[in-house]
């Protein structure tokens, strides 16, 4: 990864069942959701194999503060994960506030059309949709520092 023009940003929505990943273009103006996992005992090296594939130089993890902006119990479950990630990976991470992003990628998939019953079967693009929307959210601030 020694071309930075080339490498791209990941975004990560951690969930006690699966994992939404999203990545970015080349030049880090687009998130685009990728794939969904399962959180089990191989998430991190698939998720470690994304890294080396998409060329990603940082990864953006979701956490999920409660409404006062106070460490949840969930918060102290990603921070855990994140722990375990950075054994596997020296690739930057950084956590993002990530309060509201699955109501949003519900929202958004309601608006694209999928019907009730559509969503219901695939929770998981809900979880590649909230990775994206984070993802997104720190690239535009990233835009607007330059």
């Amino acid at each position: 990864m020694t071309n930075n023009l080339y490498t791209r940003y990941m975004g990560l929505d951690y969930g006690t069942v699966r994992i939404g990943v999203s990545v970015s273009d080349p030049l880090k103006i687009i998130a685009q959701g990728f794939t969904t996992l399962a959180n089990n005992a191989d998430c991190l090296d698939r998720i470690t194999a994304i890294i080396e594939e998409q060329a990603v130089e940082k990864i953006i993890v979701g956490n999920p503060l409660n409404l006062r902006g106070e460490v949840s119990t969930k918060a102290e479950e990603v921070g855990e994960f994140v722990k375990r990630l950075k054994t596997k990976t020296s690739v930057e991470i950084i956590m993002l506030d990530e309060r509201f992003t699955s109501v949003m990628a519900q929202r958004s998939i309601i608006t694209m059309g999928a019907k009730k019953k559509q969503r219901q079967n695939n929770k998981g693009k809900v979880d590649e949709v909230a990775a994206a929307i984070l993802l997104q959210s720190y690239l535009d601030t990233q835009s607007h520092a330059r």
